[in-house]
Parts: structure tokens; sequence; C-alpha cells
């Protein structure tokens, strides 16, 4: 199958700085693909460019084979990280303006239904709480039955379960068959929704694939996870490293049974010892040597 949306040695050039440097990827229809990097990494100017808010300074982005144009305008979605609304207007009102804006139309019923605006559609949208804000958005970055939907750090700022009631209308969305491009400061965010990811650093990509083939490639231990009182005044095992993490020490390991018990000849209490895969999050510090919240 084609893929819906092809990147090829795409570049953005500025005065002194090249923030996109011969970045090239294809995203297959129906997928979710999130593309992820630390502030400064040139994800957002090459989302840009493939929204075609920004022209690059090379390479080429094409659109079911072709160059964007008219035919992507009105088949792509957008959520900005941050969208203006017109003031005074409701829920029910900013869907119907935006809705009139395109020759294709989604049913608003059951934009409406899907996005669970029922509650509040003829509240003024400057009332929303931050989670309902952002279904509106979404419901606007749907109107006109788009087949591509660019997501745009989506979830900042909202609470755990917005988060997550969020993340199930995304899901939903791509049940449908439609394609999500994801943008997201958040690795668990990633790893729920995302089929491919792509991580970039310094305007290059530096891994692609799915989230549990990058992880099974980069990876074959586990994380043993210890409060840092609990090892205070002990000595590790040779061998054996921690990293701290917030109140935590972390300890790699590929042989957990062997580890205990060179944790324990030590004296080291395991009462509280906590044990994880491995994660995202360490796939992008292993990479980039970054926490992807950098500012």
């Amino acid at each position: 199958m084609p893929p819906l949306i092809e990147v090829r040695a795409l570049v953005k050039q500025y005065p002194g700085l090249r923030a996109v440097d011969g970045v090239s990827f294809a995203i297959a229809p129906g997928v979710c693909f999130g593309l992820l990097g630390p502030n400064g990494a040139g994800k957002t100017t090459t989302i840009e460019m493939m929204e075609g808010i920004s022209e690059p300074s090379g390479g080429a982005i094409l659109y079911k084979g072709e160059p964007l144009g008219a035919r992507f305008r009105e088949e792509a979605g957008i959520m900005f990280q941050s969208t203006a609304l017109q003031d005074f207007l409701t829920v029910r009102e900013c869907l119907r303006f935006f809705s009139r804006l395109y020759p294709r139309r989604a049913s608003l019923d059951e934009l409406i239904q899907a996005c669970a605006l029922e509650e509040f559609l003829d509240r003024d949208h400057r009332k929303l709480s931050g989670g309902q804000r952002q279904r509106l958005l979404l419901a606007v970055a749907l109107v006109n039955d788009p087949d591509i939907v660019f997501l745009d750090e989506p979830t900042t700022g909202l609470d755990p379960q917005a988060r997550r009631k969020f993340w199930m209308l995304v899901n939903a969305i791509k049940q449908r068959g439609k394609t999500v491009v994801l943008t997201t400061h958040y690795m668990d965010e990633a790893y729920q929704l995302c089929d491919t990811i792509a991580i970039m650093d310094r305007g290059r990509i530096i891994a692609e694939g799915s989230p549990d083939a990058l992880l099974a490639q980069h990876f074959d231990d586990r994380i043993l996870q210890l409060p840092l009182a609990d090892i205070d005044g002990h000595a590790l095992p040779p061998g054996m490293q921690a990293t701290r993490r917030r109140d935590l020490a972390e300890i790699p390991t590929r042989d957990i049974n062997a580890a205990l018990g060179a944790l324990i000849a030590e004296g080291i209490p395991l009462d509280r010892l906590g044990i994880r895969a491995r994660t995202l999050d360490d796939l992008f510090l292993e990479l980039t040597g970054k926490e992807l919240r950098e500012a």
C-alpha cells in the first residue's frame, strides 16, 4: 500500500541554523505516527512544513503521491498547540462556523457524540475546562472529515483523567481509518497511541520504528528500583551501578535473580523493591541524553 504522506530529504534552513537536515520518512494510511524530540530538535518545524504552514528550503512532501496543494488542504485536519476561537461563540456555534469553511463536511451530530460534547454545546467556549476545550479543538480539526489529522501536543496541561479520555478519542479516530500525526511530550502517550515513532535530534531522525521494536533493539535488561534511603550507607555489589531518579535508585540488570542475591548479600533491604521494564523515556534518554520535557 502506498504511503498517505511521504517526506523526502526535507530541509529547513534559517540564517546560521539548519533546523531540519535532510529528514525522510513515510506514513502509511490508518496509522498513528509520532514525531518526538527535545525542544530545538526540529520536530515542530518539520510538522509545520508537513501541514503546509511553512515552506521547505529543500526536499519534498507528497500527499497521496502529489505535492501539497488544494486536495491536501481539503482533506487534512489540524489541531494546533494553541488555537484562537472567536469570542462569544458557543461550542455549537464554533463547530458550525468551522464546518462551513469546507466543501466536505462531517456530520456534526456524529462529531459531537464522538468527542463527547453533548453536555456543553450551548456553553461559551471560553468557559470550558481544559479537557473540554481540547475535545472541542479535536472536533474542530475533524469538521471536514479529514483523511489525515495533525495533533500537536494535544494533551499538554491536562490532568491524567482528561488525558486518558483524549486517548480514547484518538483511538476511535484510528478505528475509523484516519491517519494521525502526533507530537507529544509524554512518552506514555506515544507508547499508547503510536504505531510508529520517529525520534528527532539536531534536525535529523535518529531512530524510527514501532515503540516495542525500538525498545527491544536498544535494551535487553530490566530496572530494579529502590528508595534511596534503603541503600544509604550500603555499598552496591561490584559491577552494579545506580542512577538517581527523584527519590529512587535505579539499577539496570540482565539477570534479576543474580542481582537480588547480590543486594541481599550486601544487607540492602528489598521490601520496597520495584522492578520495571524499559520505557520510551529510557530510550529517549539513551539516544539523546536529554529529558523530553527539557525547556
